[in-house]
């Protein structure tokens, strides 16, 4: 049984036929995520109004400095376009939580890199794997969420788009 309910994962764009386990992508690729749950199960995305290019925002809960509200993230990958709450200054470290059961998102682990940040997990099927999640860093402005689909880097292509 596949685990990914690939009827909800779109990636659009122009790009090769690829056969296994690997995926192979050229020029423009857009990858949308057309449902995200939290650690409970929860959906994150089109609990508000909020929409970029059309798409339903997916919706995580934030404390920061003392505040707590919501951030209603673009659903396409590598698009930085967010709506937040209250101003944050860049590098602050986040809390992280499901707006539904305000229950804090799965921690994933470090980031490999010198920012000190930690990934947490946004699931992309009710099945809550491990196997198929974005992975979102806790510190404001730091750019580097991954996409992890049946134990593949999805956004792996992103890193060679400058090669």
């Amino acid at each position: 049984m596949d685990p990914v309910d690939r009827r909800n994962l779109s990636i659009t764009g122009r790009h090769k036929a690829v056969t296994g386990r690997h995926l192979a992508v050229e020029n423009d690729v857009t990858v949308i995520l057309t449902q995200a749950f939290g650690p409970r199960g929860d959906s994150l995305v089109g609990i508000s109004d909020v929409a970029f290019d059309g798409h339903p925002a997916v919706t995580v809960g934030i404390r920061a400095d003392g505040k707590e509200g919501l951030v209603h993230l673009s659903p396409i990958h590598g698009d930085g376009r967010k709506m937040k709450p209250f101003d944050i200054a860049h590098g602050t470290r986040c809390e992280l939580f499901c707006p539904v059961s305000k229950q804090p998102l799965d921690l994933v682990g470090e980031v490999e890199d010198a920012s000190g940040a930690r990934y947490y997990a946004i699931y992309l099927t009710p099945q809550l794997s491990r196997g198929s999640m974005v992975m979102v860093s806790d510190v404001w402005g730091h750019y580097h969420s991954r996409i992890i689909d049946d134990f593949e880097l999805i956004s792996a292509w992103a890193a060679r788009q400058g090669d």
